[in-house]
């Protein structure tokens, strides 16, 4: 009865261990009712049904992940899955209320009626929260629920912090050493000592706030990097052909810098050799023609290997006059969560975004959205010459909160469809740590939602900002699969770098799924080796097919691979195959292998920024007879991706120093007008006395 029935009079009110223990007999009597009779039928049976439906997003009509589904009555709910779907099982027959609620969505109440072993569907469609600029800006979270969670995580670190010190504290006065009279022959008998320490004695314990040497605070590190497993050698004659996507990206090299001038050695999975060469810009010929690059060739020898040759191929993409550039359609995404309250992160990032800012026109457009708890829009597109709006938008962000990025990527390219631009550069620029921790996170579940918003036209640009929890493998991949590009952030310099230098490059792209297929002759190659791009590489079949992605080249950029070679009858040589003779195929080579003089063909496969079909373009290479050809771009792409296998301490580096590494780039050092090659040189060395100074101690 009183279960049943809970606001009796007072004569029957009941303690909470009470209303426990009837609970408790309760459940017991149930499962008894439950329990099988003798001719197998259960005393008492229970009439459930099943609930199920999609969840959408009413202004786009695309699939929501993970949103809550529960019955507000009963221990039962469900979250959606990638797809916006969800299904609970086993709810019991009747009229029950359904709650449908997601971070930055109105939450949905709805009565539901379960019938017996029915299947009942409920599609539901969620509406946008209206988030205003002052929740999401001022104060880094949504709302007041998100404000009050807020203050209690900061109480509850605030806590820890405390018992941390207490327990610093006591594990000093533990290890203190305890002072000890001086011996002597004959000692005397110690006066007694007073009950209490004179009042003018000053306390031997250290005071209360003063910091404690021997136990600094620790900060967590939960950066994260993909693991790297480096290229191998391959024999030319078994594996004639190497497939790989462009990479444009340049994180690697400034994240790399980062770690070395605060005196570390950067992780090894932390240098992608590819992207520490391509940092750089090289001085290849224009395009002629209608073709979007140039294809320029180097033979020479591998530096850290006297048997072995280096192969340089490098794409110069056109570069646009300033009255030739497509309007821009761009979307500010910016990262205001608490894991951004740093000096090299959102003042970092308002100060990049400020010298983009300067670059616009009056035929830009901007829109400013913003994620803590939830996501908002800051600014609506806005045209680019109205720079005192835009400046004033990003001057009041502060930051707070949880991180929601999977709902801010979502808002931010619908507003890029919106204001979708035709022949436009309609671009969504992400700056964050990428440390996602609300909604959808995972990595698999962020490249699938990418690549399906790709298809609308809008690219994506990474900005990485910050230390200690860089999500450096999440940003490579969600902006690999975006038809974009990533950079890391470390100083005002490379923010000037990558959004005013470099400019036209990170927004305008000139060929999408630029692929490149090198074909090797047996006659003259033993084996070859691929010097990075190991998360780049492509089946050979994905050459010609038109709907695998690749890697995208900007107005002006860059790209630079290279090929390690081992020449036939060369010493060292890659081990013989094992495949003995083949019984269904002839592997002879063709008189085209013993007497054309090529080492290899090099094919490339691009689509034009608003084509669906690839072009091709072909060249053959001839092995090198004269190394003294080899130019500045050689020289100091060698040096680079020499210093890249060093650090990662490649079992492939050879003979390769740092004494090497500094000759080369100085070899290769030509006009350089930004300074980036000379500042590569700085960088060697100061790496060298660090590896000097761990080495000594």
């Amino acid at each position: 009865a009183v279960l049943l029935k809970p606001n009796l009079p007072s004569p029957f009110t009941y303690t909470e261990r009470t209303m426990r223990t009837l609970g408790l007999s309760l459940i017991v009597l149930l499962r008894m009712a439950a329990a099988p009779r003798h001719d197998g039928q259960p005393l008492l049976t229970f009439q459930t049904g099943t609930l199920f439906g999609v969840v959408t997003d009413a202004a786009s009509g695309e699939a929501l992940p993970g949103v809550n589904v529960v019955f507000l009555a009963l221990s039962l709910g469900a979250a959606t899955d990638i797809d916006g779907k969800y299904t609970i099982v086993d709810i019991p027959a009747g009229t029950h209320t359904v709650r449908v609620s997601f971070i930055g969505y109105e939450t949905v109440e709805k009565e539901i009626a379960i019938t017996d072993g029915q299947r009942t569907e409920l599609n539901i469609t969620l509406e946008e929260a209206a988030v205003g600029l002052d929740e999401v800006v001022v104060t880094g979270v949504s709302s007041r629920e998100g404000r009050r969670r807020a203050s209690a995580e900061a109480r509850s670190r605030r806590r820890a912090e405390r018992k941390a010190a207490k327990r610093r504290k006591k594990e000093q006065r533990k290890q203190a050493p305890q002072p000890s009279p001086a011996p002597q022959a004959n000692p005397a008998p110690s006066p007694p000592k007073p009950a209490r320490q004179p009042q003018h004695q000053p306390p031997q314990h250290q005071p209360r706030h003063q910091p404690t040497p021997h136990h600094p605070p620790r900060r967590v590190n939960t950066e994260d990097y993909a693991r790297i497993v480096e290229n191998t050698f391959k024999r030319a004659k078994d594996h004639p052909l190497s497939t790989f996507s462009i990479d444009v990206d340049a994180a690697s090299y400034s994240n790399v810098r980062r770690f070395i001038r605060e005196g570390s050695v950067p992780p090894k999975d932390a240098v992608r050799i590819e992207e520490m060469v391509n940092y750089f810009v090289y001085d290849y010929p224009e395009p002629r023609g209608r073709r979007p690059f140039s294809i320029t060739t180097e033979v020479g020898p591998a530096p850290w290997n006297e048997h072995h040759q280096l192969v340089h191929i490098g794409l110069q993409g056109k570069r646009y006059d300033e009255d030739e550039a497509p309007a821009n359609n761009l979307v500010f995404l910016l990262d205001v969560s608490g894991s951004m309250n740093a000096p090299n992160k959102l003042p970092l990032l308002k100060k990049a975004f400020r010298m983009l800012t300067h670059q616009l026109t009056e035929y830009d457009r901007v829109a400013i959205v913003v994620y803590a708890g939830a996501a908002g829009l800051v600014l609506p597109s806005t045209p680019g010459h109205h720079k005192k709006t835009i400046l004033g938008a990003l001057g009041r962000l502060r930051a707070g909160g949880s991180t929601a990025g999977a709902a801010g990527l979502r808002l931010a390219y619908r507003i890029a469809q919106e204001n979708f631009i035709e022949g436009g550069n309609n671009r969504v620029i992400l700056a964050t740590d990428g440390d996602f921790n609300v909604g959808v996170s995972s990595d698999a579940e962020l490249v699938r939602m990418i690549e399906r918003k790709r298809e609308y036209g809008v690219s994506l640009t990474i900005l990485g900002f910050g230390t200690g929890n860089l999500k450096d493998a999440k940003m490579e991949q969600i902006a690999d699969h975006g038809n974009g590009n990533y950079y890391y952030i470390d100083n005002a310099h490379e923010a000037r770098k990558v959004l005013v230098t470099d400019l036209r490059g990170t927004l305008f792209t000139i060929a999408k799924d630029v692929k490149i297929q090198v074909e090797f002759n047996p006659a003259v190659v033993a084996s070859y080796r691929l010097i990075g791009y190991e998360n780049r590489l492509l089946a050979d079949e994905d050459f010609a097919d038109d709907t695998k992605d690749a890697g995208e080249l900007g107005a002006g950029h860059t790209v630079t691979a290279l090929y390690e070679i081992i020449p036939v009858g060369a010493r060292h040589h890659a081990r013989r195959s094992s495949r003995k003779a083949l019984r269904y195929q002839d592997t002879a080579l063709t008189n085209a292998a013993w007497y054309s003089g090529e080492m290899l063909t090099l094919k490339l496969r691009y689509k034009a920024p608003d084509a669906d079909t690839s072009r091709l373009i072909e060249r053959r290479v001839r092995a090198a007879s004269d190394y003294e050809t080899c130019g500045e771009n050689f020289y100091f792409s060698a040096a680079v991706a020499a210093f890249g296998m060093i650090l990662r301490d490649s079992e492939h580096k050879g003979d390769a120093s740092l004494g090497q590494v500094l000759a080369l780039a100085h070899d290769g050092l030509g006009e350089d007008p930004f300074a980036y090659r000379a500042e590569f040189l700085r960088l060697v060395e100061d790496y060298r006395e660090i590896t000097a100074w761990v080495s000594e101690y």
